[in-house]
């Protein structure tokens, strides 16, 4: 066994219907774990799931319900036989001019991307401290964002929101450990991948007048990232997979940017 192998390990992987999310189930899959894929978008997830091979399995899981969570981890922990790995990927990005916000978007973002991964870290925690449902400890990894360490024009509530995974990932890593729960807990900070949501960045930032076109913000931020490039998915999945995994058995509180080093 590798340090990289997740054989026998259980995994909940939220809005891993389409995207990142997707690719981080197919990758922790790839990697020996049993997924299930969560996400509003239940009968997707569960094409997910069923393309992943027997032992896997979905749920429907709308992440600002608390007793959605509830239920979902209780679903998970019966259908795999326990929890290991919780992976708080599922978020929302709704681009506007600062002049412009809505209040409604606002609370949206808030909501999906703050408030539902603290609520996962709330359900995780509950399902792998001792006496839990789990009980044997195990791996959060959120996903924050590069948008929480540069300040690109346009989406100043995501990179707000962003920022506060990144916090709430720090604080739980501490609580965890001073209350001998047996948790890590990281966060990843993606850069751009040209997912339906990174394409959907691009042309809202060109349509609210920040670029001349699509093609402009993608080349500005390739511009801005040392590697040259945009971002794929299999870079943030295999992150995932390296902080889930017994590689990183010494790595906890910390942020891991997967950008290219263009938040360096």
């Amino acid at each position: 066994m590798t340090a990289l192998d997740l054989t026998g390990r259980k995994a909940l992987v939220t809005g891993g219907a389409q995207g990142l999310g997707e690719g981080m189930a197919r990758a922790l899959a790839a990697a020996g774990a049993k997924v299930v894929v969560a996400d509003l978008q239940h009968e997707l997830g569960a094409e997910v799931a069923s393309s992943l091979g027997e032992g896997h399995g979905s749920v429907r899981l709308d992440t600002t319900d608390d007793a959605g969570w509830e239920s979902a981890v209780a679903e998970t922990v019966d259908l795999l036989g326990g929890l290991d790995v919780v992976v708080n990927n599922a978020g929302v990005e709704i681009t506007s001019l600062i002049v412009d916000l809505d209040p409604d978007t606002v609370r949206k973002q808030l909501d999906v991307n703050l408030l539902g991964t603290a609520l996962g870290l709330k359900h995780a925690f509950r399902a792998m401290r001792p006496g839990g449902a789990a009980g044997a400890g195990g791996v959060v990894v959120n996903v924050a964002s590069v948008a929480a360490t540069i300040a690109f024009p346009g989406i100043s509530v995501y990179s707000a929101t962003k920022s506060g995974v990144d916090r709430l990932t720090r604080v739980a890593a501490m609580e965890s450990g001073k209350l001998g729960y047996g948790v890590r807990v990281n966060c990843i900070y993606p850069g751009l991948v040209p997912t339906a949501m990174g394409a959907g960045l691009a042309n809202d930032v060109a349509e609210i007048g920040l670029f001349g076109s699509p093609e402009e913000a993608v080349g500005a931020v390739i511009e801005l990232t040392p590697s040259g490039r945009l971002g794929e998915v299999a870079d943030m999945a295999d992150a995932v997979v390296f902080l889930a995994s017994d590689a990183a058995r010494f790595v906890n509180g910390v942020g891991l940017p997967v950008d290219g080093g263009m938040g360096m």
